[in-house]
């Protein structure tokens, strides 16, 4: 499979090449050049092949220039990390025809841990491929790609990892998680401003010709594990034609098909689902699910990006994003695969803060888009509400998913996959507080205490008093010195 730009002044690629750059030369993102279709794996509801056939599956489609050996070994190291290797995302009926679809049981407890997991294997095969002495991986958190890249990438030969997450505005378990995770090639480091700043300046990093020649120079790569990079995004499909495959055995799957409910920062999560779709997965609706920070969810609406609007730092931290990296692929298909209309819109979005959808795209509805989002109350009231009708105990990501599915109501009786997309044991404050009222200010008493109203041994309760590893700080304006300094370019 060739690769190609979402703004078309950059060189057709293999996927390895793609794997490596991240970011294509014109700014843009790889997309393939041609997406297959339906046919291309029919058998995607045989039961035999299980989540690791899936996977393997997908990773044929899409990296078909990586050997299968590898292609193999990525899977075989993923599962392993999981808690279920068999059985790596399990899917749980809550009722109402609902399914929620569990992607937390990773070694980090966010679903970043499906592609991060992945990813090391294939992107340490491309650098040898091309020669590399290292990879250097640059990434911007706004809470969970950050833990997922460092422990998928920890002591992998030939990598380095540097993660740049908003000194305010993770909760202290992300943060531990980032700050306490051994390995000598990985590094995470503060940045006095939110995510958007962090992705920016990190998007700005790989747009410096100086600084990539002069890593270059010393045989170093820079590339990404944000969901930028195709090995980030295109394993994701996978877990969705589970999902169909799940309905399917159950025998709940109608006519209709069914819907998928998606809490969504940086967009690439329910890009994945798009793109199952189009591999033949009977999704009828992509709902999207915002907090506070709901520009995506009001594009959805409107068909009007706009980004001038006062960042909030909420109780679902990992969706505090304005500018999501992964609308621009959307533009990009929705548009008839338009480069030009979507560097138009890409540049307004930088000049301007502000993109319209116009005649040559069809609006995201057509498309099966659907949207909403939920305050933090309402996300607390969600949490409470789904423990007290179904026993289940959601984080607010998902919480906020399953809030917006019943809002926007009219599915008759076509089941929804909800993507549980991290563990509540991430956000103790805010769960305790949602289920009693009431929570206090160290997040490890906090983290005690749920654990004890649940009856369940919490996770990450090691964290406490694990050593911390990293403590680098910088101001926004200082990423690109940082990243110098850090992989000695």
């Amino acid at each position: 499979m060739k690769y190609i730009s979402t703004r078309g002044l950059a060189p057709m690629v293999s996927s390895t090449e793609a794997l490596l750059n991240g970011i294509a030369p014109d700014g843009g993102l790889y997309v393939p050049a041609e997406m297959p279709g339906g046919d291309a794996l029919p058998d995607w509801l045989e039961p035999s092949a299980g989540y690791a056939g899936t996977m393997r599956g997908i990773l044929s489609l899409f990296f078909d220039d990586v050997p299968e050996s590898v292609r193999e070994a990525a899977v075989a190291r993923s599962v392993a990390r999981f808690a279920e290797p068999e059985n790596p995302v399990p899917f749980r009926a809550v009722g109402g025809n609902v399914v929620f679809m569990d992607l937390a049981e990773g070694p980090t407890a966010a679903f970043k841990d499906v592609a991060l997991t992945i990813l090391p294997t294939l992107l340490q095969h491309a650098a040898s491929v091309a020669g590399l002495k290292k990879v250097a991986i640059l990434t911007a958190t706004s809470g969970d790609t950050g833990s997922a890249a460092m422990r998928g990438f920890a002591d992998v030969a030939g990598t380095e990892v540097l993660v740049f997450f908003p000194k305010t505005g993770t909760s202290e378990i992300q943060r531990r998680q980032m700050v306490c995770c051994p390995g000598a090639n990985v590094h995470a480091c503060a940045i006095e401003g939110n995510f958007d700043d962090a992705q920016t300046a990190v998007k700005a990093v790989f747009a410096d010709e100086k600084i990539r020649a002069d890593a270059a120079a010393k045989s170093v790569f820079l590339s990404s594990a944000n969901s930028i990079n195709i090995g980030r995004l295109f394993p994701q499909i996978c877990y969705y034609i589970m999902a169909w495959r799940e309905l399917h055995a159950a025998g709940t799957l109608g006519a209709d098909g069914f819907d998928v409910v998606v809490p969504t920062g940086n967009f690439g999560n329910v890009l994945a689902a798009f793109y199952a779709k189009k591999l033949g997965a009977p999704i009828r609706r992509f709902v999207v699910a915002s907090n506070e920070n709901c520009v995506v969810a009001d594009f959805i609406r409107t068909g009007v990006y706009d980004v001038r609007r006062t960042f909030r730092v909420t109780n679902s931290p990992s969706m505090d994003i304005l500018v999501s990296s992964n609308i621009e692929r959307f533009i990009f298909e929705i548009s008839g695969r338009d480069a030009a209309s979507t560097r138009a819109r890409m540049a307004a979005l930088k000049g301007t803060g502000e993109f319209s959808l116009g005649a040559d795209c069809g609006a995201p509805a057509a498309a099966g888009f659907v949207s909403g989002h939920a305050s933090p109350e309402e996300t607390e009231a969600a949490i409470a509400a789904i423990r007290r009708e179904t026993g289940y105990l959601a984080d607010p990501h998902t919480a906020i998913g399953w809030k917006v599915l019943r809002d926007l109501g009219g599915r008759g009786n076509v089941p929804a996959v909800v993507a549980e997309t991290a563990a509540p044991w991430k956000f103790p404050a805010t769960m305790l507080r949602a289920l009693t009222g009431t929570c206090g200010a160290d997040d490890f008493a906090n983290l005690r205490a749920l654990g004890e109203l649940v009856g369940r041994a919490p996770r990450f309760a090691e964290l406490e008093n694990a050593p911390a590893l990293h403590a680098l700080v910088c101001a926004k304006d200082r990423v690109g010195e940082t990243v110098r300094a850090v992989f000695g370019i």
